[in-house]
């Protein structure tokens, strides 16, 4: 009888996390009023009152969307030229791409051989999780697809076909496989999901071995993907970094094409997103990994549902340790569902328009409006840990093994806090998440009027577009105001 009733227990404990977690953040995205009365972070002299941001947000997305059906009538990113503007040697790319590998070298041997119990003092861990991960989406955005250039792994690809060709005189000993149209995009997603769970859920995501480990392991699967399929084929798709920081290059107006660097209009580069399986679900990881690190830092992650996790899972035997990070990482999983399950009900709305096109091909079709909300995430949440922590490379590059060395004098440096104020911070944060989303209306916009050949139904057709940002733009906010 004890056993029979421990599992009703479980089992009940399981029913009201699986209805409470969504409906939590359903109601903070009903009522963004109330949610953001938590505060953001400590910053709480801002001149006006946070329930104001949430509804001027709400206000500012509206008014966009009733200017684009009024003064947007034809399609114009879609059909958008871009112009030269700069030729370039192509000895430039070999070069970027010796400096990437060296930069690689560098961080994997100091995850090796420096210093392991106080990471801080480690070159690796900042590296990788503050100038690589968060700030390559800012550099990306800004001049384009650097990291092409710069990825190490490629560029060793590269140099052994170049060397290989030497060689043989020229005769090509092996052809790669054509990639599968239904592998798509599927690799970058389990890539991204993997390196979200490893910075936000593992315990020891910070030893610097660990990540030398890692960062080798990746390299060796990028290798083989673009032994299986060739180079450019798998650095595009499957590589989850290269395909990560593509996106967010599309937004930008420079565009890197081999020997040439055109310029474009902003956003125009993302509405020729190739249509690919695992595109979707690629975009709803994105959002939905940087929205469970807002999530997990706040009061109704910390004090409600983790706590219900790990009881629930250490019912089963399981340890703290373990128990915190399955904890986690059914969390991660129901964010990614949810913003992936909100964004199919946005498309669904558009049947009332376009009832013999399926969910499935509408959402293909409308995916790259995510983009600039995926960007405008990454900015709002990270913004501050960029302006902040990336001053710690200038010390731990003179000191990378943090063995006490000092190689180019700026040993001595520390993190200046007040380079920035806390309102200033706030500012930027919400005036990302407001760009973000008028960005992802317009592209929505402009691709509608492509589809459909009545202006009144390509309007139509994103009334649910717009509930659509106004629930991410809400979600955005209380996440930055929930953080504890």
């Amino acid at each position: 009888m004890t056993g029979r009733s421990d599992r009703r227990r479980t089992q009940s404990k399981v029913r009201r996390l699986a209805f409470a977690f969504p409906a939590s953040i359903a109601a903070s995205l009903a009522l963004p009023a109330s949610a953001l009365a938590h505060g953001i972070g400590g910053k709480t002299d801002l001149p006006v009152p946070r329930w104001l941001f949430a509804w001027a947000a709400a206000v500012v997305l509206i008014v966009s969307f009733v200017a684009l059906a009024t003064l947007w009538p034809t399609p114009r990113l879609e059909r958008a030229r871009s112009r030269v503007v700069l030729h370039f040697p192509r000895v430039l790319d070999p070069i970027c791409g010796a400096i990437g590998v060296a930069v690689f070298a560098i961080v994997v041997y100091a995850g090796f051989a420096g210093e392991q119990e106080l990471p801080p003092a480690n070159l690796a861990p900042t590296f990788v999780y503050v100038p690589f991960w968060v700030g390559l989406p800012f550099l990306s955005f800004l001049l384009g697809d650097v990291f092409r250039a710069l990825n190490p792994w490629r560029a060793v690809a590269r140099g052994v076909v170049w060397v290989t060709g030497k060689v043989a005189k020229g005769v090509v000993p092996y052809r790669p496989r054509p990639y599968p149209q239904w592998l798509g995009r599927w690799p970058a997603v389990i890539g991204i999901l993997g390196f979200a769970w490893l910075e936000l859920i593992y315990v020891e995501h910070d030893r610097p071995s660990t990540l030398a480990w890692l960062a080798l392991a990746y390299a060796v699967v990028q290798w083989i993907g673009m032994g299986l399929y060739g180079i450019e084929a798998w650095t595009s798709r499957g590589d989850a970094f290269a395909v990560y920081f593509n996106l967010f290059s599309r937004l930008s107006p420079l565009h890197w094409f081999r020997d040439r660097l055109e310029l474009r209009p902003p956003l125009s580069g993302v509405t020729s997103l190739e249509q690919l399986p695992g595109t979707v679900p690629l975009l709803a990881a994105m959002i939905g990994s940087t929205s469970f690190d807002g999530l997990e830092q706040g009061s109704l992650w910390i004090n409600s549902i983790e706590p219900e996790l790990q009881n629930l899972f250490s019912n089963f035997g399981l340890g703290l340790t373990p128990a915190t990070e399955l904890s986690g990482t059914v969390g991660l999983l129901a964010m990614v569902a949810i913003v992936g399950g909100f964004y199919r009900l946005g498309i669904r709305g558009m049947h009332s328009v376009d009832p013999n096109t399926s969910t499935a091909v509408l959402a293909a079709r409308f995916v790259h409006t995510l983009v600039p909300i995926a960007l405008a995430y990454v900015v709002a949440h990270y913004f501050s840990l960029l302006v902040y922590q990336s001053q710690a490379i200038w010390y731990l590059a003179s000191d990378p093994l943090g063995d006490g060395s000092n190689i180019f004098g700026t040993a001595g440096g520390q993190i200046d806090f007040g380079v920035l104020t806390p309102n200033a911070i706030w500012y930027v944060q919400v005036g990302a998440l407001l760009l973000g989303h008028v960005s992802g209306l317009a592209l929505a916009h402009d691709r509608a009027l492509t589809l459909y050949k009545d202006a009144r139904d390509a309007i139509r057709s994103q009334y649910w577009m717009l509930v659509v940002m106004v629930g991410f733009t809400s979600l955005g906010l209380w996440l930055l105001s929930a953080a504890s």
